[in-house]
């Protein structure tokens, strides 16, 4: 059985301002080249890391764009939702989304923690994923919920996370997992998006965990302008399962299409911002920035009841879809 994994490449119909070139144009070239793989390689299955959209709801000429490469692809399209396909980071929204929409069309099929079995000559896969919501990764949550699978009636489990999945520890206060958290899982492979850079691969009992990067660069991380765009082919059968990194020949080098004057622009706001937290710090208890943080830890200061932090958090997204009509209306 062969499978090929792509994570986090954020359609959209506009370029950011801090690349040189036609993002979409870029873009579209890239994943008619990982059409082409998957028809070299005769792969079975696809899988996505989610963030298939850079926002929720794109413009209907962008989805229609997109989804026409997408209907090339050769094999099914298995997917996760990542916190970009979500209105307030809330799973229950996905049916308002235009990922949703695709997955009602059957261009491609959802994938959460039930697990999907595939087969092939024999081969039995266990396919599970885990989509991004407002708890990943925090600390007060238990990373066994969403990291975490058990083998059941399989040959082999691969499991896809939308999560920021690290190597080694961050500075202080980051939402994160480290993968020593996780070696107990008995997933074969440990597929992870959101996280942008990718990570070293690491391995642990013959498990793997993998995280390619985004198939888009959408940042003037000084990482982004050197590390390669690749997607992950990987082989399963005839005993121990084999996996290789393929760099995708099309994505123009980062320094060809990251505007790296933008760098002091940015560097500029962010001290800009810096200022400005620390002011709202010294003045009161909330250090967060996103407007869901700030619900949560006002919530668990001011002790609120469970109904009335999900009560707010359900606003939130509603006022994002709400926005986000304004937009296309506009």
């Amino acid at each position: 059985m062969r499978l090929l994994f792509l994570t986090d490449d954020h359609k959209r119909g506009t370029t950011p301002a801090n690349r040189k070139d036609n993002f979409p144009a870029t873009l579209a070239i890239k994943l008619r080249e990982v059409a082409a793989i998957a028809r070299e390689r005769e792969v079975d299955y696809i899988l996505h890391g989610g963030d298939f959209y850079d926002v929720p709801a794109p413009a209907i000429s962008v989805c229609a764009d997109f989804l026409e490469i997408y209907q090339q692809f050769p094999a099914p399209v298995y997917i996760i939702a990542g916190n970009h396909d979500l209105f307030g980071n809330n799973a229950e929204t996905l049916p308002r989304t235009m990922l949703g929409l695709a997955a009602r069309l059957g261009i491609v099929r959802m994938i959460g923690q039930e697990p999907v079995y595939l087969e092939k000559n024999g081969l039995r896969l266990q396919l599970t994923g885990r989509g991004y919501h407002f708890e990943m990764d925090h600390r007060q949550r238990d990373p066994r919920h969403d990291y975490i699978v058990a083998k059941k009636d399989c040959d082999y489990a691969i499991h896809m996370v939308h999560g920021m999945l690290l190597d080694r520890a961050v500075y202080p206060g980051a939402s994160y997992t480290l993968i020593e958290q996780i070696w107990e899982t008995e997933a074969d492979f440990t597929l992870a998006g959101h996280n942008h850079l990718g990570f070293p691969d690491a391995e642990h009992d013959g498990k793997h965990f993998l995280n390619p990067g985004a198939l888009a660069r959408l940042s003037n991380h000084p990482q982004e302008l050197i590390r390669p765009v690749q997607v992950i082919y990987i082989e399963l059968g005839g005993g121990r399962p084999v996996y290789e990194k393929i760099r995708l020949q099309s994505a123009p080098p980062g320094v060809d299409v990251l505007d790296r004057s933008r760098q002091e622009e940015a560097s500029f706001r962010e001290e800009r911002l810096a200022g400005y937290l620390a002011e709202v710090k010294a003045a009161g208890s909330y250090q967060r920035a996103d407007v869901r943080l700030l619900v949560e830890e006002i919530a668990r200061n001011e002790q609120l009841e469970q109904g009335i932090r999900e009560e707010a958090l359900r606003r939130v997204g509603l006022a994002e879809e709400a926005m986000a009509r304004g937009e296309e209306e506009a």
